[in-house]
């Protein structure tokens, strides 16, 4: 009889398992949450040591527009201004968001509501393509065809801004199309059916049945791309021009946080201005970053309660 207790009250080879993939899980997840604290308090110790231990102004580094570490004005005070960079990255995030959204609506209408087949047979692979393509290689075919194209168009040397947002609009795009083919074809088939059962037409149906009620979902695709905008690096430092000045037109070299990151970092010395002042800039693209990452959840979670 007590043989048969035991037996009862041990545990299984498939409930063994199933604990021990728990476990796993769990310490998986704690190894992740452990990185992501590190990884801030390292990038959070060393930017706000520029304002702690080289005791520059909060403002002045946010809102100053010159931009020189290590050197000081007339007036004594540090030429460490990052609004060019803040401005130049949001504008080219903001312009290559407003030019790629309509591409990426249509062509994902065509996908799910216009010829499906076609679009799964054709676009679908190219947009993969486009997935795949390294970021160096959109720099070179920003530098080779949109920089002297945009020189040829309007003037100037061709590098800045507008280049920029060219090339981010071509590297966002599979992105914002691929999340807005998911947001529509999670519309359910029955408000199709209902709208063409009340005399709607295909159209009507699309642009005021299906578009609307995957709002959610397409908000969530364009913030998620101007993430994708905001934190790139390489291929908008090969086109923009690096020009540490407040852009005045779309035409004249600029620069972005990621772009000043990128080329000045590997050429100073740890613990001085001008690292400390840099480590700054990536924690602002930091918390930027955490900022379209929360954005994104509090849209699906309107989503979700529609």
């Amino acid at each position: 009889m007590e043989e048969v207790h035991n037996q009862l009250l041990k545990k299984s080879k498939k409930a063994k398992l199933e604990q021990f993939g728990k476990t796993i899980s769990f310490l998986a997840i704690i190894l992740i949450v452990a990185v992501v604290v590190a990884i801030f308090y390292f990038v959070a110790s060393k930017g706000l040591a520029t304002f702690f231990v080289d005791k520059v102004n909060f403002f002045e580094f946010l809102f100053g527009t010159e931009w020189s570490p290590g050197n000081v004005t007339e007036e004594g005070k540090q030429m460490v201004g990052a609004l060019p960079m803040i401005a130049g990255s949001f504008i080219v995030t903001l312009l290559s968001a407003i030019v790629a959204t309509p591409f990426a609506i249509g062509a994902a209408v065509f996908m799910t509501e216009i010829s499906p087949k076609l679009g799964t047979k054709i676009l679908q692979p190219v947009i993969e393509l486009l997935v795949g393509i390294p970021s160096v290689v959109y720099g070179f075919i920003g530098l080779s065809v949109i920089v002297p194209a945009v020189r040829m168009t309007f003037g100037g040397s061709g590098f800045g801004l507008l280049a920029g947002t060219f090339v981010l609009f071509v590297m966002i795009l599979p992105t914002v199309t691929s999340m807005t083919v998911d947001a529509l074809k999670a519309v359910p088939r029955y408000y199709r059916e209902a709208s063409l059962a009340l005399g709607a037409t295909r159209w009507q149906t699309t642009y005021k049945v299906v578009l609307r009620a995957a709002v959610p979902g397409i908000l969530t695709a364009v913030v998620f791309g101007m993430a994708r905008a905001f934190g790139e690096a390489l291929a908008i430092q090969m086109v923009i021009g690096n020009a540490t000045l407040m852009p005045h037109n779309l035409i004249t070299p600029a620069s972005t946080l990621t772009s000043v990151l990128t080329m000045g970092i590997g050429n100073t010395i740890m613990g001085t201005l001008e690292n400390n002042i840099l480590w700054s800039l990536a924690l602002l693209l930091l918390l930027m970053s955490l900022l379209f990452n929360i954005l994104i959840r509090f849209i699906g979670r309107k989503g979700e309660m529609k």
